[in-house]
């Protein structure tokens, strides 16, 4: 089970641009599964939903819902797009290193993109990038500036450091829930693999873990999104 990530190195011939593949690969799966479910959902809308267009305006409301408790509604609807595109996102992207995994020789394709540092990091990269361009956007430059060394300007430094510590958490917590639930999993599938002894040890405890690992995956999806509006509420609402 010593699975190896197939690495591109020195990508147009420069010494630290490494790309991983698989994780190319899985970014581009989980992405053409939200957007055709996303289309298939709203191709043939009906005043009384059914099948995937009911689960997905419950999705559209458990969104609302985040949004609402996390600040005003006026302010906040801009932001529904950007909720619904996370928790859709990462959700998928949880759930697909449950199930199955994918190796082809020594190298491990088919997996959580989640499920690597990378990636998590760079989503809530991301996620605190746009919560300073919408801060300064809807309260001004000087306003939200105003808002570091607020109440006193001791208070600058760890606003800073906090912004840092915000990207960290929201990133390794995704990741390190993720990739534990895959080692675990693959630990299984090693002992399965081992004889028939093994296989019988090891099939109910995977079924098991494979239902707490979906439950997990949706949970962390949850939590990302919901940190995402409690960050960005801090940034736009002017009460802060």
């Amino acid at each position: 089970m010593n699975h190896t990530a197939p690495i591109v190195e020195n990508v147009f011939g420069i010494s630290w641009l490494d790309f991983n593949l698989a994780n190319v690969l899985m970014i581009a799966v989980s992405s053409a599964i939200v957007f055709i479910l996303s289309v298939l959902a709203s191709r043939r809308l009906q005043m009384k939903p059914t099948g995937l267009q009911n689960f997905m305006e419950w999705i559209v409301d458990f969104v609302k819902g985040i949004v609402n408790d996390t600040m005003d509604w006026k302010t906040g609807k801009m932001f529904l797009p950007l909720g619904l595109t996370l928790i859709t996102y990462i959700l998928v992207s949880n759930l697909l290193g449950v199930a199955t995994v994918g190796v082809w020789g020594h190298d491990l394709w088919w997996k959580s993109p989640t499920a690597d540092a990378g990636i998590t990091l760079t989503l809530s990269a991301m996620v605190v990038v746009m919560t300073h361009f919408y801060g300064i956007k809807i309260q001004g430059t000087k306003h939200y500036l105003k808002g570091y060394v607020s109440p006193v300007p001791l208070m600058l430094p760890f606003k800073i450091i906090e912004e840092f510590t915000n990207t960290l958490t929201l990133g390794l917590r995704l990741f390190g829930n993720i990739y534990a639930g895959e080692v675990l999993l693959a630990l299984l599938v090693g002992l399965a693999g081992s004889g028939f002894l093994g296989f019988l040890g090891a099939a109910a405890p995977m079924i098991v873990w494979q239902g707490f690992s979906v439950f997990i995956g949706a949970i962390q999806a949850f939590v990302f999104t919901m940190l995402t509006m409690v960050y960005m509420s801090h940034k736009v609402s002017s009460d802060h």
